[in-house]
């Protein structure tokens, strides 16, 4: 089976300097690969194709296992998995679920080592008026308490998700 850690470090070097970062890797019992990329800005599928091509070339099915590659994007509507999706997602609507089971929908106004700051608007009743009114309030939030963060995707985003899958046999 190919060594996961080892295939994280090939993929890291890889991105090194391109503004790319590494979100999941899966390694199946089968050597079933799945590589999830992003970055700050856009990912395109030449930069799909440029890992895909930096794992073919250091794990040589020639001279080791034979193995399946898919390197694609990760997705908008997927929850986030490391921390610069949470820098990337700063000022957009998100929605979070504490692993208290509170449901939060707001927008990301910070995010830091060890967790974030999101925006939510609440109904306050104000001292003396008989209507609540709504009221932005900061929440600090710390990732270990959260059971996922993800876009609130608005219908005019346009979603483009590349992904590069190759197939080789053994000989």
């Amino acid at each position: 089976m190919i060594d996961k850690q080892q295939l994280a470090q090939v993929i890291n070097e890889a991105l090194a300097g391109t503004g790319l970062f590494l979100v999941e890797v899966k390694v199946s019992s089968d050597n079933v690969i799945d590589v999830a990329i992003d970055s700050m800005g856009d990912v395109t599928i030449d930069d799909c194709v440029m890992v895909n091509d930096k794992v073919l070339a250091a794990f040589d099915r020639d001279k080791g296992e034979d193995y399946e590659l898919t390197v694609g994007s990760y997705g908008i509507g997927e929850p986030f998995k490391v921390r610069q999706h949470y820098l990337k997602n700063v000022g957009g609507p998100v929605e979070v679920l504490t692993k208290a089971g509170v449901k939060l929908k707001g927008t990301l106004k910070d995010a830091g080592d060890n967790g974030f700051t999101l925006t939510v608007t609440q109904k306050v009743k104000p001292e003396g008026k008989k209507r609540p009114e709504l009221v932005e309030t900061d929440m600090s939030l710390a990732y270990d308490e959260i059971k996922y963060t993800k876009n609130i995707i608005l219908k005019s985003a346009t979603i483009i998700q590349y992904t590069i899958k190759g197939r080789f046999m053994s000989r």
